[in-house]
């Protein structure tokens, strides 16, 4: 627990004593803490959830089709297919709520409370009824309070809708989950956790269901598929006119080769990746609030980042002070103190804080004050001393000029500070007249020790980094160039022309990041950004990849999709690495989804034009897709590695190497197809066993092939993967050689469809390679 000094002149003018901790524990031992009593559903209620919706609709519309053709065994298969589904569906979904749901525990809301005459920071969970709390810019509403005293602006969006500020002062109730967006105010709390107004405590919990562009990009893929069947569909339809087939015989076909291009097993698969690695960042310190960010970080290109407490210390310390008219350094020290919120834990506070403790200064006696504003640069207090009155001003540099008279060598002295690298802090001083700036105070902060080989990390995976600071362009310039970023340091000005041409930009507004992020949005770029004000949020939420970092805001932190719990950059190389691991995974789904499908339509619909029936028998199309989403659903937990280029998701090449094998592999099967009816002269069983089993093995291989762009067997799958892939092919072949389901052929029949699978298997992966080499994919791509 951390006590500071009772010397806010709000906390400072407050008589009371606050509570004692016998009484605070007295009232939680009788009405808990000051949180909302997590809700769990019912595992067999989210099965059932499980079963309604776009996806479950079309395989139950399947299965009453079948069930009124009379296809009883069929039927049935459905009715498993979607249990399965919705089953795994709800396990995964309960395992990502667990990997996610360390947030609720490690991610809190910390408030500043008086308990026994001394003002401490504490989690809000501890709030009860009669608390005096410190709420002020940036603060999350704690519980339902009446203000005391001191003025503040609110936004309740999280209540109302409504983003707009609202002002409120003495006597005033601010309710929970509201934001803090100007000012500072004591508040007696009235109401907590369940029975406060919002019904919740600021616990940072969010899950982020909206889809990303992962998703998004599937199920176009899937869209696409379904172009594919009503293609194949209206040829089958055209071939059974001609040949005289009943539609009764057509239709169940027709369905099962819409229940093939189903991607059932999509959500369950996107769940185990993302929640997979939201755990191992979990792990890491990394906390995941939105599973889409983790990702997107493998497209991220561009990475802007603060340079004040990211790749800085955050730390000052009080260096030069530089007067600039007759007043000493102490004076100069006093006037910035008097404008200075010495309870306040921001880094310059405390820094002119300490420097005047080391110094043994005191305030001025303050008639009014304002504090630190973001939006203005500037904290101002009206003071008197020996019956004078005046006002201080103290802020940015570029902003005090504008509203005071400035010297004639303060340029020259703001240069020579501010080309060492160090943040300058200007101080006016107004007594009757005009402000004039009367000195210059130097804060020093070094880049953290890891910042170098952070940023250079980040940028070996391919993303460039970019600083935004509100400082001068000349203190940018000498940070930026020092870690490794780049010497051109551009304005706000630029940054809407031309961002692409500088490494970074001063002068930066909080407000001025979300248009920064725009822009490069706009220009096909996936932007992620770091984080830590309440005016950062908007940037943060708009951004592709929102990263909080250690020391934000809770109102950042809520904003944001990834939150840093440890002071350093090196955690954003671990989220971009995961991000990695879930594209590579997805891209294997998404390739053999493609292939697989068109491969099974296409020897359908050929199959049944050529011989008038159709190669694979329906119950045996049923188990193809059962034992083939069983794999797909445990490619979440493969192996994957991340790369030194950023991941884009490009559909038309996603398309070719998926149409190369589904062609290679149809073409096969038309050829064995045509062997088996032609020239071995097969019964029609026969060749549904052995076209069942040469589906099977080839979809099997095809994913081993996929997971890498090199040779298959250099990189081995998780056991997960493995397993699951021997279980399917073993119960092919024990199917194939019992009869069980389907008719009995002899292993010799077998044994020539493993031998036609690995041979084409060890071409299709030398035609992989070539293709990636001609496309250039091959040579970008380093393993890291």
């Amino acid at each position: 627990m951390l006590i500071r000094p009772k010397s806010d002149y709000l906390e400072a003018d407050y008589a009371g004593q606050g509570l004692n901790e016998q009484d605070a524990q007295r009232y939680q031992a009788q009405h808990g803490y000051n949180e909302i009593p997590e809700t769990s559903e019912q595992p067999l209620i989210g099965v059932l959830k499980g079963m309604w919706g776009p996806t479950p609709w079309l395989l139950e519309a399947a299965m009453i089709f079948e069930l009124l053709l009379g296809k009883g065994t069929q039927a049935f298969f459905v009715l498993a297919l979607l249990l399965f589904s919705a089953v795994d569906g709800e396990i995964q979904t309960q395992r990502a709520k667990k990997a996610v749901g360390t947030l609720q525990r490690q991610l809190t809301v910390t408030v500043r409370l008086l308990r026994e005459r001394q003002w401490q920071f504490q989690a809000a969970r501890v709030l009860v009824p009669g608390d005096i709390v410190h709420v002020r810019t940036g603060d999350l509403i704690p519980a339902d309070l009446v203000i005391i005293s001191g003025t503040v602006e609110i936004d309740e969006a999280s209540l109302t809708g409504e983003s707009k500020a609202i002002l409120k002062g003495k006597d005033s109730t601010l309710y929970s989950a509201a934001t803090v967006v100007h000012g500072a105010a004591l508040g007696q709390v009235t109401q907590t956790g369940v029975n406060s107004t919002y019904g919740k405590t600021a616990e940072l919990s969010r899950t982020e269901t909206a889809p990303g562009r992962l998703q998004q990009l599937l199920f176009n893929i899937v869209r696409y598929l379904a172009y594919l069947d009503v293609v194949l569909a209206i040829m089958l339809v055209i071939a059974a006119v001609f040949r005289g087939t009943a539609w009764q015989e057509l239709l169940p076909f027709l369905v099962i080769l819409f229940i093939a291009t189903i991607p059932i097993s999509m959500p369950s698969s996107f769940t185990v990746a993302n929640s997979l690695e939201a755990k191992k960042l979990t792990q890491e310190k990394v906390l995941v609030t939105g599973l889409t960010g983790v990702q997107e970080a493998a497209s991220m290109d561009i990475l802007l980042i603060d340079k004040t407490g990211t790749i800085t210390n955050d730390q000052p310390k009080v260096g030069q002070i530089k007067a600039l008219q007759h007043f000493s350094r102490q004076q100069i020290l006093q006037f910035a103190l008097t404008a200075t919120d010495v309870t306040a834990a921001d880094s310059v506070s405390t820094a002119l804080t300490n420097a005047a403790v080391a110094e043994k200064i005191t305030p001025l006696k303050r008639s009014d004050f304002t504090a630190f504003d973001p939006a203005t640069k500037t904290a101002q207090a009206s003071y008197t001393e020996n019956g004078q009155a005046g006002k201080v001003i103290l802020g940015s540099p570029d902003i005090v000029a504008t509203i005071a008279s400035v010297p004639i060598h303060f340029q020259q002295e703001l240069t020579n500070l501010a080309q060492q690298g160090a943040r300058v802090l200007a101080l006016a001083l107004q007594i009757n007249e005009q402000p004039a700036i009367i000195g210059l105070i130097e804060l020093v902060d070094q880049p953290r020790p890891d910042a170098v080989t952070a940023i250079k990390a980040i940028q070996s995976r391919g993303v460039r980094v970019m600083m935004l600071t509100g400082d001068t362009p000349i203190t940018a310039q000498a940070i930026a160039a020092q870690v490794g970023i780049g010497s051109r340091i551009g304005t706000l000005a630029d940054a809407k022309i031309a961002p692409l041409t500088f490494d970074g930009f001063a002068d930066v507004y909080p407000q001025d990041k979300l248009a920064i992020v725009k822009k490069l949005q706009t220009l096909g770029l996936v932007v992620g950004m770091t984080g830590d004000g309440v005016n950062d949020a908007p940037a943060l939420q708009r951004a592709d990849v929102g990263i909080a970092v250690a020391n934000a805001t809770d109102i950042a932190k809520s904003a944001a999709k990834v939150v840093l719990t440890r002071a350093t950059l090196a955690d954003i190389v671990k989220v971009i690495d995961s991000g990695h691991r879930v594209y590579r995974r997805m891209m294997t789904w998404t390739i053999t989804k493609l292939s697989r499908t068109a491969q099974l339509a296409a020897l359908l619909t050929f199959g049944f034009i050529f011989a008038g029936f159709f190669p694979v028998s329906l119950n045996l199309i049923v188990f193809i897709v059962i034992m083939n989403d069983c794999v797909t659903l445990t490619l979440g937990t493969d192996h994957a590695w991340p790369t030194r280029v950023p991941e884009h998701w490009n559909l038309a090449r996603l398309a070719k190497i998926a149409g190369i094998f589904a062609v290679v592999w149809v073409v096969i099967g038309l050829v064995m197809f045509w062997y088996y009816l032609a020239v071995a002269r097969l019964g029609i069983g026969e060749i549904s066993t052995l076209m069942f089993i040469y589906l099977i093995y080839s979809a099997m291989t095809t994913i081993i092939m996929t997971r890498t762009r090199d040779h298959f067997w250099e990189y081995a799958p998780s056991k997960s993967v493995g397993w699951v892939v021997l279980l399917d092919i073993s119960l092919a072949t024990i199917m194939a050689v019992t009869g069980f389901v389907t008719t009995q052929v002899s292993w010799i029949w077998v044994l020539a469809v493993i031998i036609i699978v690995v041979m084409a298997t060890l071409i299709l992966d030398r035609i992989k390679m070539w293709y990636y080499q001609k496309t250039g994919i091959l040579g970008t791509e380093q393993k890291i």
